[in-house]
């Protein structure tokens, strides 16, 4: 057992030097400096206290930098997980309550759980059920409902907090006309000067900058500014180890929102690491190990007060253009949050709620992709509408229906395509040997009495019926002059009981019409199936063949050589 593996921590740290501890050094710095105001933010739109957001950013972060595989990705406290938090536990309890507490940690060990079961059962391939358009679609929802639900906090009216775009914009046109002006001003001002400095450099640590300039307004300014609500004490000191209540009635609650979270945070992670990963050559993602080093994070947070925990799109990218090399940055950010904690949680007391607002807004924004959207309406209308459905749906289902609909969208889709695949006629190119599809070659030629056809996907029982059926409609077409079918078998990689069933019915249908049925370029594992399936008692080795030319010249000629050459390339392969 390769203990490096298990521990990717190993890979790196036995050859640590100070070369790489510069480059970590600074992105571990400034990955903090963006964590702490994003931590308070984020734990806001869970529901939560804003100490809880640190508390998210400690252990989980430890943790992967130990077991995770990439050694960029930042670990922590995530926009989008923290509003499916707050959707799925504001059903069972209040907001800030110590019930609604309790089971967002519960919600994490969950989370953690069944992500690690899924990893060590090498069940990661499980996400690729979430297409491109599904992902893009869910997200770019989800950002505006995140988005939607801070106006709250950036304009200073009681908005109702739902998942549902309907209900929000309701809310929004009865009471938008109580908005707070000071709060207006100084939440849009925050926003204008995150976009200036994202706009110059990146890397400048825009949230801080508006965090401290909000606490130093309202520092001196509040007695003016009575209507602008800021975030007062929040507890300082490290989190305390502790095991999550719960019992079966709530885990049997959470289990939806929490099949969602895992699925949601594995998908962050491993999309941003991919992303990471193609930029340098040093290492490799591995998305299993991705999925353990995930689900301990979660389940060593829920420990010590973390609720469900991702990686970060924009920590991870600054992480990367930090320069951050290892894990150690990680651990340097970890550093940061808990001297943060244990000594400077009183600096936060005059935060203005308006300011984190403008952070989570301009930091949700960046999710709504409509370049992705643009190319899926040039490259694949069919996935457009999928991604269209996706979004619509968690914009009025919520998010937990809205994620359904796009994985049940995609499983739809992906059967259509499969029982559906392209099939082609061929027809030989003059003067050469090959065939291409007469549909997309015009100078072509075609023989009347034989047909050449091409499926290009597995044969199995979700699409044999359209093999036949296609099959016959081709061969009605020929009319009676048609006396040899050729299947271009090069593209089938598979072909199941099923497909060997129907591919024996129409064989013996043909020959009873005295068709020869010739198969070419069948692939090693699929021949085999066919052998075994007694293929040679209906039909014998004079209807195989390595290329449809040859093939074609023995029907037409009669050419021994071809098939003795193809007899002799049989007999070698199977021995």
């Amino acid at each position: 057992m390769n203990i490096k593996k298990i521990l990717p921590i190993l890979e790196w740290l036995p050859n640590y030097n100070r070369a790489l501890l510069k480059g970590d050094l600074v992105a571990g710095i400034t990955v903090g400096i963006v964590l702490i105001p994003q931590g308070i933010a984020y734990a806001l739109i869970a529901g939560l206290p804003p100490i809880y957001g640190l508390y998210c950013a400690l252990v989980p972060q430890l943790v992967y930098a130990v077991f995770g595989s990439s050694r960029q990705v930042a670990i922590g406290p995530v926009a989008m997980d923290s509003l499916i938090v707050a959707t799925g536990v504001s059903t069972i309890a209040v907001m800030g309550s110590e019930d609604y507490i309790s089971i967002a940690i519960l919600l994490a060990l969950m989370v953690g759980g069944i992500q690690f079961i899924m990893g060590v059962f090498n069940l990661g391939f499980i996400v690729n059920f979430l297409s491109k358009p599904v992902i893009t679609g869910f997200t770019s929802a989800v950002a505006l409902i995140i988005s939607l639900n801070q106006l709250k906090n950036l304009l200073g009216v009681p908005f109702i907090q739902s998942d549902q775009l309907h209900l929000i914009v309701k809310d929004i046109w009865i009471q938008i006309g109580d908005f707070s002006i000071n709060t207006a001003s100084i939440g849009l001002f925050a926003i204008l000067l995150i976009l200036l400095f994202k706009k110059v450099d990146k890397r400048i640590p825009n949230a801080l900058i508006v965090v401290v300039l909000g606490i130093l307004i309202m520092k001196f300014f509040g007695t003016v500014l009575t209507d602008v609500s800021i975030v007062k004490e929040i507890p300082s000191g490290l989190p305390s180890f502790g095991i999550p209540e719960f019992n079966i009635a709530q885990i049997r609650e959470l289990l939806p929102i929490a099949l969602t979270l895992v699925m949601v945070g594995y998908l962050e992670t491993i999309s941003i690491g991919k992303l990471l990963e193609a930029k340098q050559d040093v290492y490799r993602i591995r998305p299993n190990q991705e999925l353990i080093a995930l689900g301990l994070s979660n389940m060593f947070g829920s420990l010590f007060k973390a609720y469900p925990s991702a990686s970060s799109f924009s920590r991870s990218a600054i992480n990367e253009e930090s320069g951050a090399k290892t894990g150690m940055a990680a651990l340097i950010s970890v550093v940061m949050v808990a001297i943060t904690l244990l000594f400077l949680m009183p600096l936060f007391y005059y935060l203005p709620n308006t300011v984190l607002a403008a952070i989570i807004i301009v930091a949700v924004l960046g999710l709504v992709n409509f370049t992705e959207a643009k190319f899926l309406w040039s490259a694949n209308q069919l996935d457009f509408w999928l991604m269209l459905a996706t979004f619509f749906a968690t914009l009025f289902l919520g998010i937990e229906y809205g994620i359904t609909a796009g994985v049940s969208l995609s499983l739809i889709i992906l059967i259509f395509r499969t029982s559906r695949p392209h099939v082609a006629e061929l027809g030989k190119v003059p003067n050469s040997n090959f065939y291409r599809n007469i549909e997309r070659f015009e100078e072509v030629t075609v023989d009347e009495d034989i047909l050449v056809l091409r499926f290009d996907a597995q044969l199995f029982y979700a699409n044999s019926s359209y093999f036949r059926d296609k099959l016959d409609e081709l061969t009605i077409k020929k009319g009676p002059r048609l006396k040899l079918i050729v299947l271009d078998a090069e593209s089938i990689n598979r072909v199941d009981s099923t497909g060997v069933e129907m591919l024996k019915e129409r064989i013996r249908f043909y020959q009873k019409r005295e068709v020869l049925f010739y198969f070419v370029g069948v692939k090693g594992p699929v021949r085999d199936v066919f052998f075994r399936s007694g293929f040679l008692d209906i039909i014998d080795l004079q209807h195989f063949y390595m290329g449809i030319y040859q093939a074609v010249q023995f029907y037409k000629t009669g050419d021994k050589a071809v098939q003795e050459k193809y007899a002799k390339y049989i007999q070698q392969s199977n021995t």
